[in-house]
């Protein structure tokens, strides 16, 4: 076995051990850092035109008419 090998194993066995204990109910929380307020005008844009755009490609169902008995 190469030294790569090992080192690139060493790393995958870390990463999915830290990876499979992130779903765990006593995991670490990590503070989630604010967006800066000068996107927010630009966020709201682009998700107005997806919104619209996603519209456009699939459009709402039409309601269906009640049942007669």
């Amino acid at each position: 076995m190469t030294m790569e090998s090992a080192t690139g194993f060493v790393t995958a066995i870390d990463a999915v051990t830290r990876h499979v204990n992130s779903a765990r109910p006593d995991a670490p929380v990590r503070a989630e850092h604010p967006r800066p307020a000068r996107l927010a005008p630009t966020r709201l844009a682009a998700a107005g035109a997806l919104r619209r755009l996603a519209d456009r490609i699939q459009p709402r169902p039409v309601p269906s008419a009640p049942r007669c008995s």
